[in-house]
């Protein structure tokens, strides 16, 4: 079901109405501050096993996730103090963090290095979601087996429909990738540059 989500004052009753859905595990199509993403609650593995599916994606190759801000981090990761000050500087924005992973974050979604990549984007729906979900989600860009990212929402619900159960339209999206950051042992490393500004690391 393709919806309409104003971006800037994301209506409560629709946002419930999707985090019901993600709750019930449900996978969705959503806007972030880097492209449409694809997602699902992060504590229900079949729905992750469904991701994974439709991505063609190798289980080696472990998902983001998004988290809503930083005040329940800690329950995802291990965050030092230079980890912690380093994020809360540059977040909401378009960065993924590279963090070892807490056990609360299922198996599937760490590295075989228990590392986990942690986001929390510029985006109000984005960020109302999990609020309301009370869970992350994850995040993985809205593409096609070949790896053509489709950013257009109707495109995303006319070529993936039957296997989301919502596609959120909540207008346009930059459309380039996050910077790609590990703060493991608090030695940070730009392993992409993307639209976030990396030279702070360089």
């Amino acid at each position: 079901m393709l919806i309409n989500i104003n971006p800037i004052n994301p209506q409560e009753r629709l946002i419930r109405k999707v985090a019901d859905a993600l709750k019930q595990g449900g996978i969705i199509a959503y806007p972030t501050d880097t492209f449409y993403g694809i997602g699902c609650d992060i504590m229900n593995k079949k729905a992750i096993e469904k991701i994974y599916q439709i991505k063609q994606r190798n289980k080696n190759k472990p998902f983001s996730f998004i988290c809503s801000g930083l005040k329940n981090i800690s329950r995802y990761a291990k965050v030092s103090n230079y980890a912690y000050r380093t994020m809360k500087r540059l977040l909401p924005g378009p960065y993924t963090f590279i963090l070892e992973g807490s056990k609360m974050v299922p198996k599937m979604m760490l590295t075989k290095r228990k590392t986990a990549g942690i986001r929390v984007p510029d985006n109000r729906i984005c960020i109302d979601l999990i609020r309301q979900l009370g869970n992350p989600i994850i995040s993985t860009s809205a593409s096609l087996p070949n790896n053509d990212i489709l950013q257009d929402p109707s495109l995303i619900h006319e070529h993936l429909n039957s296997r989301l159960d919502f596609v959120i339209d909540g207008g346009p999206v930059p459309d380039r990738p996050s910077s790609v950051i590990s703060l493991i042992h608090d030695e940070p490393e730009v392993l992409r540059e993307g639209l976030g500004d990396v030279s702070v690391f360089q």
